[in-house]
C-alpha cells in the first residue's frame, strides 16, 4: 500500500467520523434545550406554589388583625353600654374607645344604629349598636379590618364581623 493511498483511506475515515460526531453534536444539543425546557417549566411551577402560599399565609395574618380589630370594637361598645351608660336612647354623650374621643353617641331613640369608628394600630373598627324595646334589647354589631379606615379600597382589605345580643 502507498502512502498516497494510506492517506486517502484516512481522509476517507476521518471524514465519516467527523459526519457522525456532527449528528450526535445536533442531537446533544436538542438534548441539552430539552432539558433546560423541562427544568425551567418545574422552576417556574414551584415558583407560583410559593407566591400562592406567601398569600395564603399573609391573608391568615391579616384575617387575625381584622378580627382583634372587630374584638376591640365591640369589648368598647359592651364597657361603655355596661359600665357607662354610654349608649343612651333619651341623650347623647361621648365616648373614649383606644384613646379617641368619639362624639356624640346616642340620643337616636329605639330601634336606630348608633354607629361610631376608631383606629388601633393602624386596623379599623367600625361598631354599630342598637337599642330596642323588645328583646334583645341590645345589638351590637362590630366590624373588624385590616387596613386603616380611609383605606377602604385595597383589594387586599379583609373583614372580620362580631355580633353581641343580650
Amino acid at each position: 500500500m502507498t502512502k498516497t493511498t494510506h492517506n486517502t483511506q484516512y481522509l476517507k475515515k476521518l471524514k465519516a467520523e467527523s459526519s457522525k460526531l456532527k449528528a450526535n453534536a445536533g442531537f446533544t444539543l436538542l438534548l441539552s434545550v430539552l432539558v433546560a425546557g423541562v427544568l425551567l417549566a418545574i422552576g417556574l411551577a414551584i415558583f407560583n406554589i410559593v407566591i400562592k402560599e406567601l398569600l395564603l399565609s399573609s391573608s391568615g395574618r391579616d384575617s387575625q388583625f381584622a378580627f382583634y380589630a372587630a374584638d376591640s370594637g365591640a369589648e368598647c361598645a359592651l364597657y361603655w353600654d355596661q359600665k357607662q351608660s354610654g349608649f343612651s336612647t333619651s341623650t347623647a354623650g361621648d365616648i373614649t374607645c383606644n384613646q379617641v374621643t368619639v362624639p356624640s353617641v346616642g340620643g337616636e331613640g329605639y330601634d336606630t344604629p348608633m354607629t361610631f369608628q376608631f383606629e388601633i394600630d393602624g386596623f379599623c373598627s367600625i361598631v354599630s349598636v342598637t337599642r330596642s324595646e323588645t328583646h334583645p334589647r341590645t345589638k351590637i354589631e362590630s366590624k373588624g379590618y385590616n387596613t386603616t379606615c380611609d383605606n377602604n379600597l385595597n383589594p387586599r382589605r379583609i373583614e372580620r364581623a362580631i355580633r353581641v345580643t343580650y
